[in-house]
């Protein structure tokens, strides 16, 4: 009965394909396979007995507490536009230099993802503001479109990332399992904390790269990434300039300041950035009831999705280790030619695979849990492990058909743009986070530096 595991993940993956909804794709399809693992004698029902302390451990979760405030967060800033005065801002002061819009795009997609880390928000929001501009000022399609969906998904790399929260959960419930296995009773712990401040690094090292390709471009065929006239847009002052770009800063060093220098738990500053966005709505008098009221039903709708998805996801795994999946997937690795360079190979590429058809979200509860306690037994360092999946994780918002910011641009985009320009565009932008993979798999201190200098 060693093939009832890989069946069942098989099975679940052409649920999801049918467009059911995650959390019960995932949670049906587990007790389908119960139900019929126990009419026949395969499956003990004791296991289920596991289901209500899981589903408390869920609710319990003070780490998961960061995702509503983060979601929060980045919504109110959405509805503040203070994503339009920062790409405002951006664009008089990079707009006369050749490929400076896109060099704004870049900077302000970093900052964004510094401060709201939501993805559909800033794909929307650059290119209902910057497309249509770009477009009538002669860039080329492909780039103007391939820059926003990539600059978009920067929120899933850079911290604070809902991603590398939820990541962050998974992989410390995976390092724990992965220690009682081997023996160990004093466990060694990875937080969110540690994800963000690892992933810091790879993440600004992205953005460059981002930016080189971009210099290269207007170098290279300049015609494709002109620089704008001095009359284009409002007129330049260092007061819009720092109107702009001080009040996300100020958030951003709030935030992310707290976390790296030990002053506050990614939970804890969750809660300032969900302040201090309401703060910075009053201050830009964008604040009422009816903004309020969409920001958190907007918010409810996210957390009870991945709240949801959660609970569906610990009863896949639950049923999965039932039938020995776990022990299965021990025995496939550890059978690999290349012992552990083979195995994160492999699940690397089949995580970048699964990123053409499956969301983040899915990928994480799903696929990490079966193969993270089993790398990280191999002796990963679940640092390094968390933000090569996170950068892996990446590419599924930009690999079609279903790479979401291709679906949040395509919404927006001009009739003029073609779905095949959006395609076009983001496949050099892919190939830089590919690249951006294989540094970090040479490099892994680029990861695991700098948490271990601030926490020892």
């Amino acid at each position: 009965m060693e093939w009832l595991p890989l069946l069942m993940f098989v099975a679940v993956c052409l649920v999801l394909l049918t467009g059911y909804p995650v959390a019960f794709a995932l949670g049906g399809t587990a007790l389908l396979f119960a139900a019929g693992g126990i009419l026949t004698g395969t499956f003990s029902p004791s296991d289920l007995t596991f289901v209500p302390n899981r589903l408390f451990g869920i609710i319990e979760n003070s780490t998961l507490m960061a995702v509503p405030m983060f979601v929060f967060m980045g919504v109110m800033l959405e509805k503040s536009r203070v994503a339009e005065k920062l790409l405002s801002s951006m664009g008089q002061l990079f707009g006369p230099l050749p490929g400076g819009m896109g060099l704004a795009i870049i900077l302000v997609g970093a900052l964004l993802a510094a401060s709201t880390g939501i993805v559909g928000a800033t794909v929307v929001t650059m290119g209902l503001l910057s497309l249509p501009t770009m477009l009538r000022q002669g860039y080329q399609p492909q780039l103007s479109t391939g820059l926003i969906c990539a600059t978009g998904t920067l929120g899933q790399i850079i911290p604070p990332s809902i991603a590398l929260v939820l990541l962050g959960d998974v992989l410390a419930n995976s390092y724990q399992d992965a220690q009682l296995k081997q023996g160990l009773w004093s466990l060694d712990t990875v937080s969110v904390g540690d994800l963000f401040v690892g992933a810091l690094i790879p993440g600004l090292i992205l953005v460059g790269l981002y930016l080189l390709y971009v210099v290269v471009i207007s170098l290279w065929k300049p015609q494709w990434a002109p620089a704008f006239a001095a009359t284009d847009g409002p007129p330049r002052g260092w007061r819009s300039l720092l109107g702009g770009l001080v009040p996300p800063l100020l958030l951003i060093a709030a935030v992310l300041g707290s976390i790296l220098t030990g002053k506050a738990t990614p939970t804890e500053a969750a809660g300032v950035g969900a302040f201090g966005a309401l703060l910075l709505a009053a201050a830009n008098r964008h604040l009422s009831r009816t903004i309020l009221g969409e920001v958190v039903r907007a918010t409810s709708r996210v957390t009870a999705m991945v709240f949801m998805i959660l609970i569906g996801a610990s009863l896949f795994s639950l049923v999965f280790r039932g039938y020995g999946g776990e022990e299965a997937v021990h025995n496939l690795f550890a059978a690999m030619p290349g012992g552990v360079i083979g195995a994160t190979v492999m699940v690397m590429l089949l995580i970048f695979l699964l990123g053409f058809i499956l969301d983040f979200i899915e990928i994480t509860f799903v696929v990490v849990p079966i193969v993270a306690p089993v790398l990280l037994g191999m002796g990963l360092d679940p640092i390094w492990l968390g933000v090569m999946i996170a950068l892996n994780l990446q590419t599924s918002f930009l690999t079609p058909p279903f790479g979401f910011a291709l679906f949040y641009l395509r919404g927006v985009a001009p009739p003029e743009v073609k779905t095949t320009h959006i395609y076009q565009g983001v496949i050099p932008f892919i190939a830089i986070q590919l690249i951006m993979l294989g540094i970090l798999a040479l490099f892994p201190e680029l990861a695991t530096w700098l948490p271990h200098t601030l926490y020892g």
